[in-house]
């Protein structure tokens, strides 16, 4: 009987992730903290950290749970402890992503739209202090999953495998929990980046205005360095929150109308148009994890020229080696 056809899909999918959004997260990440991009401190400092966390999704999320479990179920990885844990990074490093995402947004938000505030907010002790606190703050919140799974079977007095407790689920607070984390995870975010980036614009439209009024007509041909620079931050921030919502999207709507919530675990009809959607939204959803290298190169000059000095140096190396 033929495997169905999501099934036989996302085993070509996820490798094909891995390959690509691992060198490109570290790319970025070796790209940026080099610090020849143009960009403040600050901001590369919120880059480096999403750089950062979208690679812990592609090495745990992607490559060790959805390939290397999937496909080597009786491997060392099938220990229930190892299981548990692997599960409690998954979710952690989805936050940090989300959530550094958030914070890289509020940046911008501060930095174009309150002057007041933006020398004390938009500084590299600023943002590290804040990105090492909502870590932390991840870490303590996602530590029930560590107590919300059990062992599937035990082998040579071996716990083997993960699977959902059900008395924790269905219990008063593993309900709360569970409902906590989706809208930490997604809705809080979503509807936080939604709002900021709608002030942002409202913002740059109000001052745009004043600015064109105050330079006078006979100025109109001229360029504006003040606005050319907010018009590369805001294609910048756009970019990235933009695909960050449109990626997530899809899962964010399947797992409230399906309640399928985690696909691993599933174990009905994997033709169902339910399991179908919500697989689709976390194909969707971890997809965001390595797009803003793609964006970085499209909005970026200075990232573009880098990326292809960082692509060109190891040719450049062996063909100094040839000739020598």
């Amino acid at each position: 009987m033929a495997r169905p056809t999501i099934m036989q899909f996302r085993d070509i999918y996820y490798p094909f992730l891995a390959t690509f959004g691992v060198p490109a997260n570290l790319l970025t990440i070796l790209i940026l903290s080099r610090g020849n991009c143009g960009l403040s401190k600050c901001i590369s400092v919120y880059m480096v950290a999403m750089a950062t966390a979208d690679l812990l999704v592609m090495i745990f999320n992607v490559m060790v749970y959805h390939i290397c479990t999937y496909h080597f179920p009786h491997s060392f990885l099938s220990y229930t402890a190892v299981c548990k844990f692997i599960i409690y990074i998954n979710v952690t490093s989805l936050n940090m992503s989300v959530w550094f995402t958030v914070l890289f947004t509020v940046d911008r938000f501060v930095a174009i739209c309150c002057q007041s505030f933006k020398t004390k907010y938009c500084r590299v002790r600023a943002a590290t202090l804040l990105i090492t606190t909502v870590s932390v703050l991840i870490y303590f919140q996602s530590i029930p999953f560590l107590f919300a799974y059990k062992f599937e079977r035990i082998i040579n007095n071996i716990d083997w495998g993960c699977r959902p407790r059900i008395d924790f689920f269905t219990s008063p607070a593993g309900v709360g929990f569970s409902w906590m984390q989706s809208i930490l995870t997604t809705w809080i975010p979503f509807a936080l980046i939604l709002l900021l980036n709608c002030l942002t614009v409202r913002r740059i439209l109000v001052a745009s205005r004043a600015r064109r009024g105050l330079r006078g007509h006979s100025s109109e041909n001229q360029s504006d360095p003040e606005m050319e620079h907010r018009r590369k931050s805001i294609i910048l921030l756009f970019s990235v929150s933009g695909s960050f919502m449109v990626l997530w999207l899809t899962a964010m709507v399947s797992s409230l109308t399906t309640g399928l919530r985690n696909t691993a675990h599933y174990r009905g009809d994997y033709k169902a148009p339910a399991y179908i959607a919500a697989e689709t939204g976390y194909m969707l959803m971890y997809l965001s994890s390595c797009t803003n290298t793609c964006i970085y190169a499209a909005t970026q000059t200075k990232f573009r020229e880098e990326l292809k000095k960082v692509l060109k140096s190891p040719w450049t190396l062996i063909l100094m080696l040839v000739k020598k």
